[in-house]
Formats: structure tokens, sequence, C-alpha cells
């Protein structure tokens, strides 16, 4: 199975740490943050990986390279601007394959085991859902009987971890255009499965988090020394 880190983002909200750094670059605990999700992946198994870029891609190519240093094998999809997550996992399907891959967001933060994905999914989508963090305490979808569903008042929020068939693109455009219309109907056809993950995970949103998950990371190696 191939794995994607979604890696286009302009950071707005991380500025002005983000003025002449992507994103993914800004590091915690002493590595750029994609690093982490790249060396966790491939401890997982997940060595073809796709990574898309748009702001300052060109500084995300030179960091990583092909892969070869984390035990991978990267390749990239370049866009002239970010087509937001739909549109940038559309244009990326002819890197990804025909089977069902993985998609992580690039700011993200987390311990998930991502090696317990590689396997069949009966859907569309399969998408793993955490407790509600204080900024978003409303949730984005509900869990029952290992499906997820747009309706219901118990809601979990989406983690940015998610195994995807090509097909749920089908009829797609190219461009620009969101993720979330596509797992809405599939979900309304009863085609998109879940899971809960309570371990640590973080959504490097602002600066502070930032900081957090470099505080968590530090202690983490300080324990283990």
């Amino acid at each position: 199975m191939k794995a994607m880190i979604l890696a286009a983002g302009r950071g707005e909200r991380m500025r002005p740490l983000t003025d002449s750094v992507p994103k993914p670059l800004l590091t915690a605990g002493g590595r750029p943050l994609i690093e982490h999700t790249i060396e966790s992946l491939v401890r997982s198994g997940f060595v073809d990986i796709v990574v898309n870029t748009a702001y300052l891609g060109e500084l995300i190519e030179a960091r990583l390279g092909d892969g070869a240093r984390f035990g991978a094998r990267i390749a990239y999809s370049v866009e002239g601007e970010a087509l937001e997550t739909g549109g940038g996992i559309h244009r990326a399907l002819p890197l990804l394959g025909e089977e069902p891959f993985l998609v992580v967001n690039g700011d993200i933060a987390t311990e998930f085991p991502f090696g317990q994905l590689r396997r069949p999914i009966s859907g569309l989508a399969h998408l793993v859902l955490v407790p509600n963090p204080s900024h978003n305490p409303r949730g984005d979808f509900n869990l029952c009987g290992g499906r997820i569903s747009d309706s219901g008042d118990d809601r979990f929020t989406f983690s940015g971890i998610g195994v995807y068939r090509p097909e749920l693109f089908a009829g797609c455009s190219p461009g620009k255009f969101p993720l979330a219309p596509l797992l809405r109907r599939a979900m309304a056809d009863g085609l998109v499965s879940g899971e809960m993950y309570t371990g640590f995970w973080m959504d490097i949103g602002t600066i502070d988090r930032l900081q957090a998950f470099d505080e968590y990371l530090k202690s983490k190696a300080k324990r283990n020394s």
C-alpha cells in the first residue's frame, strides 16, 4: 500500500514562521514535522510515499530528496497552487495507483500505529477519528458500529488519517476542490468505515501547538535517555 502526505498548504496561522519556511519543514524535537511522519510511516511498512507540494515546495524536495535516507521512495505531486485536499489527492492519483492508499495530513503529530491500516477496506474510505480537542469541541463525524456518518450529535474529530479507494474520486475533474463533500456522499451510501484512536495526536495548526509538540518530544527523549 502506498501513502501520501499532504504538504501543499500555506500555513497562514503559523506566520511569521511560514513566511520563508513551508509548514511541513517547521521543526519540533530538532526535526521537521514531515520527517517525523515519514519515519513513522516507514516503521509501519509504508515505503512508497507521495508528497504533494505547492508553497515553497522546492524546499521540501531539497530536504527530503528521493527518500532513500529514510528507507523510503518519495515521489512528488507538484501543484502550481494548492488544490485543497480533494484536488490534491485527485492530482496525485497517477502516482498512487489503482489500489487503496493511505493519506496523512502533513500538519499532524501522532503515535498512531499506521501499520494496522494495511488491511482491506470494504467501502470507499476508512477514517481514523480522535476525541475532540479543545479547538474542535463539536467534532466532525459520528462513529457507530464501525461506520461513519454525518448525522447524530455524538461526534468525534477526523484525525487527518484515512485510507481511500481511487473510486472515491470517480467523476471528479482536475482542479481545486475539498475532500469533505466526497466523503459525505459516500457516508450517505454507507461506504465509509472508521475507527477511534485515543493515543497521542495533535493538530499542529498554531505556533502554540508547535511549541507544545516540541516540548512533548523533548520530555519523551529525557524519559527514554
